[in-house]
């Protein structure tokens, strides 16, 4: 399967309207107004320019059929680093998800041997969200218990999240709870 992360471009923008749907964001508060869209396109392309992650269109041979991110965050005290992903419904269930965090796990972990970076990458998927658990389960995170997070971040919203973390400098050591 030919599935690659490109970082994110002015082109993904027609991805993200795509990915806005009922359907898609049921699990994270439903679809943006596009005044909400366009700003978070805009944070998509700046993000690379801070220094504190990078969001990745997924692409299947030629096609964006997803996207996936890794990023800097307090959590519980500590820095982490937090990722989330998207595939479109055509796309679901043929391990596009799973080549595609397998490509972020390498780009996180060479992101964390920089000086004063995170050692850990969360997920947080909504414990109502199976399919997401399985995958955080089989890209060999561990979970860590059930959480309240806030989602978007900044909004004051809270949702039910399953706290997922795998260790990115060591891999292969037992996950713990901590940076």
């Amino acid at each position: 399967m030919d599935v690659r992360l490109e970082p994110w471009s002015e082109s993904a923008l027609d991805l993200l309207r795509r990915i806005n749907t009922p359907q898609m964001r049921r699990h994270v508060g439903g679809p943006e107004s596009e005044e909400k869209l366009l700003a978070r396109h805009r944070r998509y392309l700046a993000l690379p320019a801070t220094g504190r992650g990078c969001m990745f269109a997924v692409l299947l041979g030629e096609e964006m059929v997803g996207s996936i991110a890794y990023h800097r965050r307090g959590w519980q005290g500590q820095q982490i680093y937090e990722t989330g992903w998207n595939v479109l419904r055509p796309y679901q269930g043929r391990g596009v998800a799973t080549a595609a965090g397998a490509a972020l796990l390498t780009i996180v972990r060479e992101a964390a041997r920089h000086p004063d970076a995170p050692h850990s990458l969360h997920a947080f998927p909504s414990v109502d969200n199976a399919p997401s658990n399985a995958l955080c389960h089989r890209l060999g995170f561990t979970l860590l218990g059930p959480c309240d997070f806030e989602y978007p971040p900044g909004s004051g919203s809270l949702m039910r999240s399953n706290d997922w973390r795998i260790d990115v400098i060591n891999p292969g050591l037992p996950s713990w709870r901590g940076g």
